[in-house]
């Protein structure tokens, strides 16, 4: 199982998505790979990495990716962006089934739900999904895929109350299962990458016992 210390940086007042880079930058955020290829009929392994920090009540996310096509055609939230370029996040506050999917395409158009696996999984409201600031590199505009290699970015900045299950105020100090994922569903070359390994028969990201341990610094 992997495990993520997620360094906590100084509160930026009203930051938005556009600053995450250069505040990562500025803290020396480490780089995380996503890279871990579970199924052998689908061997592609694009360059992926992350880096994430908190501030107590937000999280700063940071994606970089190299790939052979990218597509962003969901045009809106909580639409099929798993089908297009695509970096996922996947948590259990508590380290039980409970869990929310935090998916985001090249273009910044976001899905998130919670609850247990096979259960009922509702979609966040509107309010928590626009409470999510995003910034991509490559602009926020939906488009087909597009074939040949290209780099791109992707930072988005989560508040604690977009778990909205839960009634999370502070991450200092919490212990948390977690998965970071990459896929392209749709994509030329069909990907499922992820951080912490998966011992599952065919791809699915749905999959709580393998989540791997991300732990907050409380300074």
């Amino acid at each position: 199982m992997n495990t993520l210390c997620i360094k906590k940086i100084q509160a930026v007042a009203d930051i938005s998505a556009s600053q995450v880079p250069a505040l990562l930058d500025k803290a020396q955020a480490e780089w995380h790979r996503i890279d871990t290829v579970n199924w052998d009929a689908y061997p592609y392994k694009p360059e992926v990495s992350f880096r994430i920090v908190h501030t107590g009540d937000k999280l700063l996310v940071h994606y970089r990716v190299t790939e052979e096509s990218v597509r962003a055609v969901a045009a809106h939230d909580d639409g099929r962006v798993w089908e297009d370029s695509c970096c996922e996040f996947f948590v259990s506050p508590d380290g039980n089934d409970v869990y929310y999917n935090l998916e985001c395409n090249c273009g910044g158009t976001l899905l998130l739900h919670g609850g247990q696996k096979g259960g009922e999984r509702p979609s966040a409201p509107v309010s928590v999904l626009e409470s999510i600031d995003r910034w991509a590199s490559l602009g926020r505009t939906p488009f087909e895929e597009q074939v040949g290699e290209r780099t791109w970015e992707l930072a988005l900045v989560v508040p604690a109350s977009a778990f909205f299950l839960h009634a999370i105020t502070d991450f200092s100090g919490l212990v948390m299962r977690a998965n970071f994922y990459k896929c392209g569903d749709l994509l030329r070359t069909p990907h499922f990458l992820s951080w912490s390994s998966i011992d599952l028969p065919r791809p699915q990201f749905h999959c709580p016992q393998y989540f791997g341990e991300i732990r907050f610094a409380e300074d």
